[in-house]
């Protein structure tokens, strides 16, 4: 692998973070933006990375609604990995302003900044699984979900983060279409989980495992199916198809489907009676009856609850050469982490 230098959007994040560590472990030149540079805190850590590391950390300040702000940042970079998108799945008040705007547009704003710049080849941009499904309930009789399938059945209404997700990525190839210079390919990974750099609980795959762990659903967890991938494995993915020359396209990043019950067990068993985990799974009638008032619609719980899901990650495993842990090795890493970070 060449050093060369490359950017991060929303260089701070608990998945960017761990992209930049690897890239910086390699002796690239990494820059990241961030919204405020005044605020050194949320990027101490990868600072003191840094110090750890043959890389070069240089921090540039931009916002994803702000044509142009990416331009600095950009120049003069090979690879671009636009992580940056906000990822709320709850206490949502204003979908369209809160999810889809920033999303698309914020992924518009970065690529034309990109189309600028002659001297990026490729960028990489994280999607989600949430591109390619809306609900469990799409598989509709198929076997499994693969890079063919697209998001249909979201709206900014119904499931607005996945929609938000589709819409960018939509967004993304649509501009890749229209130039020649650089190429693009997009990682779409299922629910992020493992240990963070940072002591963070802001983001919705920490603030999940928070919640297992500290007993908000010990009476009972809804019948829900998600595909479940590492934080680490996710990272190394996208380094993966910027400097593997044959990547191209969508790649479907994902380790296993489980259920939150299933996620339950295994911390269970690996610490037994030490937290008040979920011993059961709520009848789906009930969990009708009580959605709203646990902050899911009851669209959700038809479209979802006791749905299975099966994702094909084989195009990852073939051309990027992706290997995935175990989902029992990322809750117990995650876990301790946890734990060592006082947060539990």
């Amino acid at each position: 692998m060449k050093k060369t230098t490359v950017l991060v959007t929303g260089g701070t994040g608990y998945l960017a973070s761990w992209i930049v560590k690897d890239l910086l472990k390699e002796g690239h030149d990494v820059r990241i933006t961030v919204r405020d540079k005044g605020k050194e805190e949320k990027y101490e850590h990868l600072r003191q990375i840094e110090k750890e590391t043959p890389g070069n950390l240089f921090i540039y300040e931009a916002d994803l609604l702000k044509k142009g702000s990416f331009d600095l940042a950009v120049e003069g970079t090979e690879f671009v990995f636009h992580t940056a998108s906000p990822f709320y799945l709850s206490g949502i008040k204003d979908a369209y302003n809160e999810l889809v705007k920033p999303a698309k547009e914020g992924t518009r704003n970065v690529l034309l900044s990109v189309n600028k710049a002659d001297s990026v080849k490729r960028v990489i941009l994280t999607s989600s699984v949430a591109a390619v499904h809306g609900d469990n309930r799409d598989m509709n009789g198929k076997q499994e979900f693969t890079e063919k399938d697209w998001n249909e059945s979201s709206s900014v209404e119904h499931q607005p983060y996945n929609y938000s997700k589709t819409v960018a990525e939509k967004e993304a190839w649509s501009i890749q279409k229209e130039q020649n210079n650089w190429d693009l390919v997009t990682i779409n990974p299922s629910f992020i989980l493992g240990p963070s750099l940072t002591k963070r609980a802001d983001s919705t795959s920490i603030s999940t495992i928070l919640d297992l762990l500290k007993g908000t659903y010990k009476t009972g967890v809804p019948k829900l199916f998600f595909g479940m991938v590492d934080v680490r494995d996710t990272a190394k993915a996208h380094i993966l198809a910027a400097f593997t020359e044959n990547a191209s396209g969508r790649y479907i990043i994902s380790g296993k489907e489980a259920s939150v019950f299933d996620m339950a067990k295994i911390l269970e068993g690996k610490f037994p009676d030490q937290y008040a985990l979920p011993k059961r799974e709520v009848p789906k009638p009930l969990m009708w009856l009580i959605a709203p008032t646990l902050g899911f619609t009851r669209k959700y719980v038809s479209t979802n609850v006791g749905h299975s899901l099966k994702l094909n990650n084989s195009k990852s495993i073939k051309d990027l050469g992706m290997n995935y842990r175990s989902l029992e090795a990322t809750l117990i890493d995650q876990k301790n982490q946890l734990d060592e970070a006082g947060l539990i």
